[in-house]
């Protein structure tokens, strides 16, 4: 992963998971990082159990809720860029 200055370009996920209504990720660095559902307007609007379906996408670089039509890059998660 190359190094920016924010430290999240190139920010890549092993693994996603969602407890309530946050969304964790665990990222190739050892880093695990979560973020409320509610900082996203789709994901605000999403129930426990569509929120339970995300999916990493791109090699780990992106989430996807395929039912929500939501993608978030995972750098972008890592940058802290929230919606809401």
């Amino acid at each position: 992963m190359r190094e920016h200055p924010d430290n999240s370009a190139e920010a890549v996920a092993l693994r996603v998971w969602v407890e309530g209504r946050m969304v964790f990720l665990e990222l190739t660095d050892g880093r695990i990082l979560g973020f409320p559902a509610d900082r996203f307007k789709l994901l605000r609007a999403a129930t426990e159990e569509q929120l339970q379906r995300a999916k990493l996408e791109l090699n780990g670089s992106a989430l996807r809720w395929e039912e929500l039509d939501e993608d978030l890059t995972v750098s972008g998660v890592v940058a802290g860029r929230f919606q809401l």
